[in-house]
């Protein structure tokens, strides 16, 4: 059953109560880091480990990203500045507990490639905080193999 979470702005990544702040480097510029994030959203379930489908919806406005496991969000995208900043909060999923929950990815050229920084920014009732910290080792693994992958797959076009 969809839940509909709390409509957050930009600067929930400043002020939720969890933020975890993951970083990585690839070797891609920022401009093929950028295009790969927020054009081509349906390539997500080729790198991003955990997403099996993702959609873009209403123009490019919108997301739909599907976990294996069977979680769902529909997602709205607040920000898309060419090869520096994407970020998009979930307005509904079926993951229970959470109260509101955006992602915000930065970009910074570095050396020849692009420093990656992936701010999962939560809250919820204090059980869910605590679970989503218990997580917060795995996340960061996830999301240093998306990197990887998603350097793999970048490097190929």
């Amino acid at each position: 059953m969809a839940r509909q979470l709390r409509p957050v702005e930009l600067d929930f990544a400043e002020s939720a109560p969890l933020r975890l702040v993951f970083a990585a480097e690839v070797t891609a510029r920022p401009e093929k880091v950028f295009a790969a994030l927020a054009d081509d959203v349906a390539g997500w379930s080729h790198w991003f480990t955990g997403v099996t489908r993702s959609a873009p919806t209403h123009g490019g406005s919108g997301r739909e990203v599907h976990l294996t496991g069977g979680t769902r969000f529909t997602e709205t995208v607040l920000a898309a500045e060419p090869d520096s900043h994407y970020a998009y909060r979930v307005d509904t999923t079926n993951a229970p507990g959470l109260h509101a929950l955006l992602e915000d990815w930065r970009l910074t050229p570095s050396g020849g490639g692009t420093r990656l920084r992936w701010m999962f920014a939560a809250d919820g009732p204090a059980p869910v905080r605590f679970l989503l910290t218990l997580a917060r080792p795995g996340l960061g693994r996830a999301f240093r193999e998306s990197a990887r992958a998603l350097d793999r797959r970048l490097a190929e076009t």
